[in-house]
């Protein structure tokens, strides 16, 4: 993975918390993964082994396929989406035009236009 794909993930790691309204602290304890290590995750200084993605999207409430799919620099942009997310969650959630709060905004809009969807 290059650099830029590694910080890439690690900012809609901190976006994906902070929808969720977790600290740091909380998120690693659900996750069992260690604070100092998800927190350089965020950073975008170490990219993740699967059992931790897969752990932190548990965690987080979302599929591992997104979160794997982010972490292998996949993205709507690109014309792929992982199977069974929405085209429109992901494009909305990785829009670094969107602070975090605009972002929940708009994701619980749409799922109630929708009928649901996926959960964070």
């Amino acid at each position: 993975m290059e650099q830029p794909a590694v910080e890439a993930f690690g900012n809609f790691l901190r976006s994906q918390r902070k929808l969720a309204q977790l600290t740091l602290r909380e998120l690693s304890d659900l996750a069992e993964v260690s604070n100092p290590y998800l927190s350089q995750l965020e950073r975008g200084l170490h990219q993740p082994s699967v059992r931790v993605i897969k752990s932190l999207a548990e965690a987080l409430n979302l599929s591992a396929e997104t979160l794997l799919a982010q972490a292998a620099g996949i993205d709507a942009e690109n014309g792929e989406s992982p199977e069974g997310f929405s085209d429109t969650e992901a494009t909305i959630r990785s829009d670094a035009n969107l602070s975090d709060d605009q972002k929940a905004a708009l994701l619980e809009v749409y799922r109630s236009m929708t009928g649901g969807g996926q959960t964070q």
